[in-house]
């Protein structure tokens, strides 16, 4: 049988505050839970609305608990503890590590989902057709959507030489086009980055890459509207003629960056999409349908989206491999994660078990 694991400490991130932690509430309470969710310091209003909704739709009181605070402040005593059952994280990787580490002195379990460099892999069998203009699309929503901040961003772009050098410049042509703006605005189409601290992350990753020696082909600065001055707003960036040693390739900048890479053969493709230490999701664009079923069992991610990119269902489980955290949200098993598995032996017709003879 399954019966609840007990109580579960739910951390949620910054980036989608109110779905983030909808993942982690919704199994918790099927599972017969009780929780102390935990979002993010920089948006929690999203969660308190939520907490709100969830107290006048009659789930009782102390079954979903709020606290408020950055986790430097309040992690310890959340992750640091005999009385917690189950912990789910969404995050960094180094906040990740360090809740496992504590965990672990007291045996708790731990789901970690934290983040990923999330390859779009497109094939020139696609051709100069619908399929190109649904790739050059897909990618472009896959990395600037929500001006790149996003987990499964498909920030690294692995596409065949023969095709690049036009696909590159579709790319930079409609990325060029996409309008930055207030969030309020309805005409916007990616807003501002969360922070100024968040801003200056960003914007040292592209000097990074221009020092490293990729080809900056697009953006790479804040917009110069004078009315997005004060926001932390920047401008969907390319950065052709990568390669795997880079470190804008390799480490997650979870901005509006996306770099190329290029490849000749099926098997290069796939050695690096698997070049990561994460391993969250990936996406495959090709008119092969054989083709897109091999590298999609070939690519080591969590999950991988094929002729598609960054689509999610509450049906399917969420995770990933690496560095990407362990454990899953969603599906079945995001359920089961909520839950523990009890063997009850019941004995109908009892008697004496006959081995000692004395």
């Amino acid at each position: 049988m399954r019966e609840p694991i007990g109580v579960c400490v739910l951390i949620a991130p910054w980036n989608y505050p109110l779905l983030q932690m909808s993942w982690k509430v919704a199994p918790a309470l099927a599972a017969g839970c009780t929780m102390v969710a935990k979002p993010s310091e920089v948006t929690p209003l999203t969660t308190i609305a939520f907490t709100r909704l969830l107290e006048e739709a009659g789930v009782p009181a102390s079954v979903v608990n709020l606290v408020q605070g950055s986790g430097a402040t309040l992690g310890p005593a959340l992750t640091d503890t005999p009385d917690v059952d189950f912990i789910s994280f969404t995050g960094g990787v180094a906040t990740g590590r360090t809740i496992s580490r504590v965990a672990a002195e007291h045996v708790t379990k731990v789901a970690l989902e934290l983040g990923g460099k999330n390859p779009h892999i497109v094939f020139a069998d696609i051709g100069r057709s619908d399929a190109w203009n649904d790739a050059v699309d897909h990618v472009l929503t896959g990395v600037f959507l929500h001006s790149g901040q996003v987990c499964s961003a498909g920030t690294r772009l692995i596409v065949e030489e023969s095709i690049a050098d036009d696909f590159v410049a579709d790319l930079a042509r409609r990325a060029e086009k996409i309008r930055v703006g207030d969030g309020m605005d309805p005409t916007t189409e990616t807003g501002p980055l969360v922070s100024e601290q968040h801003l200056a992350k960003v914007e040292s990753y592209v000097q990074l890459g221009i020092s490293e020696g990729a080809k900056l082909v697009t953006g790479g600065t804040r917009p110069g509207d004078p009315a997005l001055a004060k926001g932390s707003f920047f401008l969907p960036t390319i950065f052709d003629r990568c390669d795997r040693s880079m470190r804008i390739v390799q480490e997650e900048t979870f901005g509006p960056i996306l770099t190329v890479e290029r490849f000749t053969t099926e098997a290069q493709a796939i050695a690096l999409g698997n070049d990561t230490r994460y391993g969250l999701a990936a996406g495959v664009r090709t008119s092969d349908p054989a083709r897109g079923e091999r590298v999609a069992r070939a690519l080591r991610h969590g999950t991988v989206w094929l002729n598609d990119f960054g689509y999610y269902t509450a049906a399917a489980e969420w995770g990933g491999f690496g560095q990407s955290g362990n454990g899953r949200e969603l599906g079945p098993t995001g359920l089961a994660e909520y839950q523990e598995i009890k063997h009850i032996w019941h004995n109908t017709a009892p008697q004496a078990a006959g081995w000692f003879k004395g």
